[in-house]
């Protein structure tokens, strides 16, 4: 069977959806929607075969025919502003009319548990959102769905901010909005598509994974050969079930469970918002990939320019969280998988275009993987944001290793983000380790130099080769530049990653 392209398929899919000759729209375009300004518009749906769609907005009057029962049209740039206006759809025999419609700023808030952590959960939420309500920020949560093939259709609606909304939101999203609403005095529209646990394969294309061969080797006919083993299991299941129900006998077993399949949250979560005009995403994901980090260094990369190309925009500002300390504090330097997840998300912001991360050493919680301050989280995010997408000329990250060099025993380290100044939090630097030849590492006493690079050593070594900073799974570290950013975990060193990081 000759496989559909993924426009294809979704062509095929809207119009088995338009079974009658009525106008349909995406859930996206509801009352209160957010339209994003500053680039073409695409407005889409599906109709009777042949009919003229007319859509007006803000003085544009653009037409199109139905083909194949779908239509799209592109309305010019607009510019935020100008209050709550309509937008209306018309047939020759029926008018759509959507109201509270705002142009403004679009960002899609996407990820796992991290990022679907809601305000209400929040640490100390009860201010905010008492003070939630903001005509100007609105809200659109997708809801959990799985798909083996993209699909076009999602039950959801656009909600203007209030304090019944935002506390079911993301956290991190609605702070981010409001930080970036304040900042740009523009509207705001927030859709949030996450799901706790999820890899980051499930939030890619099967395209996007099939043009690697690791890829469709490790990923796509793994999954496919998990999932044969539990279609097999499940039938047993049932057919036990069905014995000992026959025989009046109880049956306690457990179903079989299964975990994700490879593309499935695109198809269901993504694929529907394209080709939606957006600003950017932020992106709160990587806990469920940690023990994989050498992959992730890849996967990662392209999944961003999986969204980038199927939205046809391959610039639009991604901007990820780095992972947050977790689990015990170890007394002596060890390696670490969630630190090598971490040196791969950064790895991301360096050969990806427009890429930017929020670091939050300073947030962790060593008891629970999801650390309930979500302020700081968005508000980093946000100074990402007005920086890459905006363009202000403010300081948006921590200090960031650039490279080294060794003079007398020390290893002299030099950053770029220095901002302000370097400066240590409370006392001496922490969370510095060092080796010599033999790649034991140690930690060391580390100093800021009056031209703001650190000099590292320790009286243990005479010739030093490799420095390490913040590389644990819960990283206890006081290093930040005086723009009141933390500095991201890194290493000077080259060495293979630890079995923990190749799983």
């Amino acid at each position: 069977m000759k496989k559909l392209s993924f426009w294809a398929l979704l062509l095929s899919l809207g119009a088995a959806m338009v079974a009658r000759a009525e106008l349909q729209l995406p859930a996206l375009f509801s009352d209160n929607m957010v339209i994003q300004q500053g680039v073409p518009v695409t407005i889409w749906g599906w109709a009777d075969e042949g009919e003229k769609v007319t859509v007006k907005l803000r003085g544009q009057e653009v037409s199109a025919t139905t083909r194949n029962l779908k239509w799209s049209l592109n309305l010019r740039p607009l510019e935020a502003g100008g209050g709550p206006g309509m937008l209306t759809i018309a047939t020759e025999t029926e008018t759509r009319t959507l109201t509270n419609v705002l142009v403004g700023e679009v960002w899609v808030c996407s990820g796992q548990s991290n990022m679907e952590w809601p305000l209400s959960r929040a640490f100390q939420p009860e201010a905010d959102i008492a003070a939630a309500t903001n005509m100007l920020i609105r809200l659109f949560r997708v809801p959990k769905e799985k798909a083996e093939a993209p699909t076009v259709r999602i039950n959801s609606t656009w909600t203007e901010s209030t304090p019944e909304t935002a506390a079911r939101f993301s956290a991190v999203g609605y702070y981010f909005g409001r930080d970036l609403q304040a900042a740009r005095k523009v509207p705001v529209g927030l859709i949030q598509s996450d799901w706790g646990g999820s890899p980051a394969e499930v939030w890619m294309s099967r395209e996007a994974l099939e043009i690697n061969d690791g890829y469709r080797t490790d990923i796509l006919e793994a999954g496919d050969k998990a999932w044969q083993r539990y279609q097999a299991a499940m039938v047993e299941f049932k057919t036990e079930k069905a014995l000992a129900n026959s025989k009046g006998e109880k049956f306690e077993k457990d179903p079989p469970k299964f975990g994700w399949r490879p593309t499935e949250l695109y198809n269901a979560m993504i694929a529907p918002l394209i080709p939606y005009a957006i600003k950017g995403a932020i992106w709160y994901q990587g806990e469920s990939n940690a023990g994989r980090a050498e992959q992730y260094r890849t996967l990662f990369p392209d999944m961003i320019r999986n969204w980038r190309r199927d939205w046809g925009r391959d610039d639009f500002p991604f901007l990820c969280v780095q992972l947050a300390p977790w689990m015990a504090i170890q007394a002596q330097p060890q390696e670490s998988a969630w630190a090598e997840l971490r040196e791969a998300q950064l790895l991301a912001t360096k050969v990806v275009p427009k890429v930017g991360m929020a670091v939050i050493t300073d947030v962790g919680d060593p008891k629970d993987i999801h650390p309930t301050k979500k302020q700081p989280v968005a508000a980093r995010l946000a100074l990402a944001a007005r920086a890459m997408a905006y363009g202000e000329k403010i300081e948006f990250s921590g200090p960031l290793y650039r490279e080294m060099k060794v003079a007398d025993g020390k290893i002299i380290l030099r950053f770029a983000h220095v901002g302000k100044g370097l400066e240590a939090r409370d006392g001496e630097l922490k969370g510095f380790a060092i080796c010599g030849e033999d790649r034991k590492f140690v930690w060391a006493k580390a100093e800021i130099l009056p031209d703001n690079t650190v000099a590292v050593s320790s009286p243990e070594l005479s010739n030093p080769v490799a420095v390490r900073f913040g590389w644990a799974d819960y990283p206890v570290v006081n290093f930040w530049n005086k723009d009141n950013l933390p500095a991201s975990p890194f290493r000077t060193d080259d060495f293979p990653l630890t079995t923990a990081g190749k799983k």
